[in-house]
């Protein structure tokens, strides 16, 4: 793989790593807002971002959107198969979530958070793929396999 290539995967992997990061900061917010107020049993999915919970919470985030947005970028490469896109997000969805299910299930008798959790790390990544399809069309990062012979010279 050549330096451009690398350099809009990296590219790919930042605007991943935004939207992710913009998510979870405002799914914290409707969780400590919204959703604990309301439901007791969710009281544990109320975020102290200054803590070192937060701050490792926030970090796995944006690394996991940061990798969301590198593998995106190589699995649709210059396809336009919608089965592609929907798989990336339900495979980087689902491992994200259900880890949290079973952590949520081993600390708490409660099925509740585990499944809101679950389902807010689905949204992460549909919330990232959006904001990289969106990124791709404006051409702020290209697809893969475009700039291949861009490094290579002539002759």
């Amino acid at each position: 793989m050549n330096r451009a290539e690398r350099l809009e995967s990296v590219k790919a992997g930042l605007w991943g790593a935004l939207a992710a990061g913009l998510f979870f900061g405002a799914a914290a917010l409707v969780n400590s807002w919204l959703l604990v107020p309301r439901f007791g049993q969710l009281a544990g999915l109320r975020m102290e971002l200054d803590s070192l919970n937060g701050l490792i919470s926030i970090a796995n985030a944006l690394l996991s959107g940061f990798l969301f947005g590198v593998t995106y970028r190589y699995i649709i490469r210059q396809d336009a198969n919608s089965h592609l896109k929907s798989g990336a997000v339900t495979a980087f969805g689902l491992v994200r979530g259900l880890a949290q299910v079973e952590m949520g299930l081993n600390v708490s008798n409660s099925l509740l958070p585990a499944v809101v959790l679950g389902s807010q790390s689905i949204l992460l990544f549909v919330v990232a793929r959006i904001v990289l399809d969106w990124a791709l069309y404006q051409h702020w990062v290209k697809p893969f396999g475009l700039l291949t012979n861009v490094d290579k010279p002539l002759g």
